[in-house]
């Protein structure tokens, strides 16, 4: 069920994609772009046309699908924490793992015949 809705959500995104790039730019944005001459574009409302209104539907449906996944997906997850899951890589006895050990790579360590300072003759 959840593999479904996501192609159907995966196909109304690209679909939504398509749709925005397919409309007419009203201009506006950043000062730029065409509009044809007369009142300002902030004047009167246009009347929406086809490619709006299927836009608007791809929005909802898109939305819809997002929940859905939503929903499924919290009714998958399992009621753990996540502040909960460190209490399950931690040892029974109450020491944390590699505890004690050094994180620092070991240092080497010079043979016991071989003086420790360089002789400055």
């Amino acid at each position: 069920m959840e593999n479904v809705v996501l192609v159907v959500h995966l196909l109304l995104a690209l679909s939504l994609i398509g749709a925005v790039l397919l409309q007419r730019s009203e201009g506006g944005g950043l000062g730029i772009g065409g509009g044809g001459g007369g009142g300002g574009a902030m004047s009167s409302r246009s009347a929406a046309t086809a490619m709006g209104t299927v836009t608007w539907v791809l929005a909802v449906a898109f939305i819809a699908t997002s929940i859905t996944l939503t929903v499924l997906s919290a009714q998958q997850a399992s009621n753990a924490s996540v502040v909960d899951g460190s209490e399950l890589l931690a040892p029974a006895n109450g020491t944390a793992p590699n505890a004690g050990e050094s994180l620092l790579p070991p240092t080497p360590v010079a043979p016991s015949d071989a003086p420790l300072v360089p002789d400055a003759n």
